[in-house]
């Protein structure tokens, strides 16, 4: 850009930002005269202010002093453990004098028509909870304001991840399994999102640390119970179906249940089945499901943190914070079927 204030058109506050070497968010706080930017910084921006010839719109001046004070929370409508998450983040939020505004997407209702309606309501950051378009997609969607991505690993630039490890997660449940004598552990997955290619590399990994590569078997599933009905009819046609089955997520799981129990097949008699997430489904009693808990309270309030950061407090490097989950242990997870016992 160059240094003598033309650059063939009016100047933006972006164009100030590439001119201070800052981020946009921090000369917005400049200009609103807002916490958060070093005396530093603040030279740095009015230097290059003035060096471009750029006049702050009165108008728009004014309105950015009435901040919004709301922060947009992108989340699956039909998605249990994101509800949870969203719990949190609205206590934290409150603590934090800052608005919730839920945008849900669901099959009808797509993800990034979700964000540009949490954008059009003038939110000043976003949670992605679970976000599943990519970062091609995303990016244009969303870089004008902070984001934070939870629950998944987010390749953009000015993008803050509070997540736990799934690698870690479907770790402990195959060794769960196998401490418990089963060999042949099948995976159902969540289908083409970045979050269950984590969890099915996790799983095949962990299986290959045994030496059961050549047990495990990976099949195509998804999030809904539907989906695990159907992975666990298909494991059922195999020639040696598997006598224990690590699904996707709580709700995948419940379906594979399901599934074995069409046929006559006992949980954890015959079959042992676990989840993931620990949801308030997992906890039910007539479920009872053995489940990786990922602490929602501590995913949302770390994320609302995330965000305060950087409107308050003016922090411009993303951070990534990753959590540990643990497996809990419940009735749905056993040793081999006596039947299996012998050739698990």
């Amino acid at each position: 850009m160059p240094r003598d204030g033309r650059i063939g058109r009016a100047p933006t506050m972006r164009d100030v930002a590439q001119e201070a070497g800052v981020s946009k968010a921090l000369v917005s706080i400049v200009f609103r005269g807002a916490p958060g930017a070093s005396e530093e910084s603040r030279r740095e921006v009015f230097s290059a202010a003035e060096r471009l010839g750029y006049r702050p719109n009165r108008t728009a001046s004014l309105l950015a002093l009435r901040r919004s004070r709301q922060l947009g929370v992108i989340v699956d409508l039909h998605n249990g453990f994101h509800a949870e998450v969203v719990d949190a983040v609205l206590s934290a939020a409150d603590e934090a004098r800052y608005q919730v505004v839920l945008s849900p997407w669901t099959p009808t209702h797509s993800e990034q028509a979700a964000i540009t309606t949490a954008m059009e309501l003038r939110c000043e950051a976003l949670l992605l909870v679970g976000p599943e378009l990519g970062p091609d997609v995303l990016r244009p969607l969303v870089d004008d304001v902070p984001v934070v991505s939870i629950g998944r690993a987010l390749p953009l630039d000015h993008a803050d991840v509070v997540r736990s490890s799934d690698a870690a997660g479907m770790a402990e449940v195959v060794d769960h399994l196998v401490g418990l004598g089963h060999r042949r552990i099948a995976h159902i997955d969540g289908g083409v999102g970045s979050m269950a290619g984590e969890r099915r590399e996790g799983f095949t990994a962990r299986m290959r640390h045994h030496g059961l590569q050549a047990e495990a078997t990976v099949v195509p599933g998804g999030r809904t119970e539907s989906d695990g009905y159907d992975a666990a009819r298909r494991l059922l046609e195999l020639p040696s179906p598997p006598t224990a089955v690590a699904a996707f997520n709580d709700h995948c799981a419940v379906g594979a249940i399901d599934a074995y129990g069409s046929v006559g097949l006992r949980v954890p008699g015959d079959v042992s089945v676990t989840g993931y997430d620990d949801s308030l489904l997992a906890q039910l009693r007539a479920v009872d499901l053995t489940s990786v808990r990922q602490d929602a309270g501590d995913l949302g309030r770390r994320a609302v943190t995330a965000a305060v950061e950087r409107l308050d407090d003016g922090r411009d490097a993303p951070v990534e914070t990753v959590l540990t989950p643990r497996l809990v242990v419940r009735s749905t997870s056993g040793p081999p079927g006596a039947r299996d016992a012998g050739r698990a």
